[in-house]
């Protein structure tokens, strides 16, 4: 690890931290980080399958989807936000009360929104609800990962932070399992059955799942770092500030080495949902479980990424991972062009393989490039600018689907740009990874 650009961290006695542990408190991050992104994916999903013909309804069929995923982007361009109030939280009094309440925002906006009256119903009400909604997932989630990430690294001994923060990461592909097989089951319900009340089953079920979350969150220790610091008198007072003054350039290589994970993510996913079944007529049921089968060889994938991080580093994983990405952007939406079953769902599996090898070890690389005073709001601000900047690309590239004639390569050129972007990312990180003070494993 290179500490020659390293900021400086603070002195005093080393943390005790507790090998034993580790492992216990990534699980309980990761199942935290699972219901978070069940409920923001079950959204995705939605946007592109429901509320553009539920809750736009007074549009023709492009504006009404257009206008849904608009609504889908409302909660990532809230993200930084929430990154900036909760990083404060996390960073000035605790990682520990920042989770507890993200988690409980999530899981009571997503149980609402199963709740809401379409446009039928209530008109124009019922699509600015839903956006209200929207708004306050994306906050959840804009304190959420950058925080369960932070918990399980600090927790871990130094040379197993890879394996621990892929373990947060695992989150991602369950929660896709959980999401997309919920719908997959309620798609098989009549039409008129799924559009009166199927589609609201998935956000309902986020309720007992807060509940069991909640509970095994309530269970985890305070970060040992921030203990210390707090010990210390270290803590930052304005973090979010500090991040943009001091350690502005490392902002920029963590949204850069991001933005692969997340807007990757949501072409190969939402986008290619919504492009399959409305542009390409691709029955509904093979691209929802095209990512089911993507979200099994992730889970795979996510795993030997973060020991191979610990072996190479988490930078240079990030770079290949951009790298591949993006030379195969061209031909993976060529495959899905073919509207073969087999070919659509090893298009995506694919696909979302090669996202996996820079999102499996984001955490491990952007807790790295932030002291521990400002880790958890560096983190979080980092992911979730990129979020955000990445969030609104599945409007983007439907958009761009009136320009081509309906014709993929703008939504392959949008994958390109953003995975050589990841790259750049991954080679200025892994050379301004810091390391925290020497820490004591008991």
């Amino acid at each position: 690890m290179t500490t020659s650009n390293s900021l400086p961290t603070a002195a005093g006695a080393p943390p005790v931290i507790s090998g034993k542990d580790a492992g216990k408190i990534a699980r309980a991050a990761f199942v935290g980080t699972a219901l978070e992104w069940y409920d923001y994916y079950l959204f995705g999903t939605a946007a592109a399958l429901v509320f553009n013909r539920l809750f736009f309804t007074n549009m023709d069929a492009t504006a009404a989807l257009l206008a849904s995923f608009a609504t889908f982007g409302v909660g990532f361009a809230a993200r930084p936000l929430g990154a900036m109030i909760f990083g404060y939280i996390g960073d000035r009094y605790g990682r520990r009360p920042a989770l507890l309440t993200t988690i409980v925002m999530i899981g009571t906006a997503t149980a609402l929104i199963g709740l809401l009256p379409d446009f039928g119903s209530i008109g124009l009400a019922a699509p600015i609800m839903l956006a209200i909604l929207r708004l306050v997932q994306g906050l959840a989630v804009g304190g959420e990962w950058g925080g369960a990430v932070t918990m399980a690294v600090e927790h871990a001994p130094v040379e197993k932070r890879g394996r621990y923060a892929a373990l947060v990461q695992v989150g991602s592909p369950v929660a896709t399992l959980l999401a997309s097989g919920a719908f997959s089951l309620v798609l098989l319900f009549p039409s008129e059955a799924f559009d009166a009340w199927g589609w609201r089953i998935p956000f309902l079920l986020a309720f007992p799942m807060l509940g069991i979350a909640l509970w095994i969150r309530l269970k985890v220790e305070e970060s040992p770092i921030f203990k210390d610091l707090l010990a210390q008198g270290e803590t930052a007072k304005v973090p979010a500030f500090e991040v943009f003054r001091h350690a502005g350039g490392r902002l920029l290589i963590a949204v850069l080495a991001a933005l692969l994970g997340v807007g990757g993510f949501y072409m190969i996913t939402t986008f290619a949902v919504s492009y399959g079944s409305n542009t390409l007529k691709v029955d509904r049921n093979v691209m929802v479980n095209a990512t089911l089968v993507a979200a099994v060889a992730q889970i795979g994938v996510t795993f030997v990424m973060g020991r191979l991080a610990e072996k190479i580093g988490p930078g240079k994983v990030t770079m290949w991972g951009g790298i591949v990405s993006a030379v195969m952007s061209f031909p993976l939406f060529a495959m899905i062009d073919t509207k073969s079953p087999w070919m659509i769902t090893l298009a995506i599996t694919v696909g979302i393989m090669l996202i996996a090898v820079a999102y499996a070890v984001n955490g491990a690389l952007l807790t790295e490039l932030f002291p521990a005073k400002l880790r958890y709001s560096g983190v979080a601000l980092g992911y979730n600018i990129a979020g955000a900047t990445s969030g609104f690309m599945p409007l983007l590239a439907t958009a761009m689907l009136g320009i081509s004639g309906n014709q993929s390569w703008g939504a392959a050129l949008i994958l390109a740009i953003i995975s050589l972007l990841t790259a750049v990312g991954g080679f200025f990180g892994e050379r301004l990874r810091v390391q925290d003070k020497k820490l004591v494993t008991s």
